[in-house]
């Protein structure tokens, strides 16, 4: 079955700050799920300018307790890889990314872009999309497609509660205080 999340959503900030905040924007205190993001490669393509970056994102495992009983996944962490793709001539930054973890029995990839808008070239366009497909894990694939539904569509869409943030809220917030502006 699979479950897939897209967001698209314009930033008004121009695309070398949206980038860079990207770049740096985890571990911070108002996301605790993500532990740490290590660069494992980055080179620069002479001829096309364009900069080539992996690195591995290890988070808290969010499955509920409950299901954790389950021996495969009862695990602290759960890594992740992120491969980008950088050209700052076309203003854009094309990101691809899967779960390194439970890969016997899950396939998580997300693919986003960052670009300068059509609307106003000092504005920022996201568009993401993800899917997570769960097998292997007989009567509990149902079950585990529905939290992750869940667990995705809180974190892409706005939150209706003031006390709960959003993903892309976060990242907002992160941005403005890097950038020192008042959020």
């Amino acid at each position: 079955m699979g479950v897939t999340v897209e967001v698209h959503q314009v930033y008004k900030y121009p695309f070398e700050q949206v980038v860079a905040s990207f770049l740096r924007k985890y571990p911070n205190p108002m996301d605790k799920n993500v532990i740490s993001v290590n660069t494992v490669e980055e080179k620069r393509d002479v001829s096309t300018g364009i900069i080539y970056r992996k690195r591995i994102a290890i988070c808290r495992n969010v499955v509920p307790e409950i299901l954790r009983k389950v021996s495969i996944l009862k695990i602290p962490d759960i890594q992740l890889e992120e491969e980008s793709w950088l050209n700052p001539q076309k203003r854009s930054m094309a990101i691809q990314s899967h779960c390194l973890t439970w890969t016997q029995y899950a396939s998580m990839k997300e693919e986003s872009v960052f670009r300068e808008s059509m609307e106003n070239p000092n504005w920022t366009e996201f568009i993401q999309r993800g899917r997570i497909s769960i097998t292997g894990a007989g009567f509990l694939n149902c079950i585990l497609e529905t939290f992750a539904s869940t667990f995705l569509r809180q974190g892409a869409q706005k939150s209706p509660r003031p006390q709960m943030l959003n993903a892309a809220e976060v990242w907002e917030m992160h941005f403005q205080l890097s950038c020192g502006l008042n959020p």
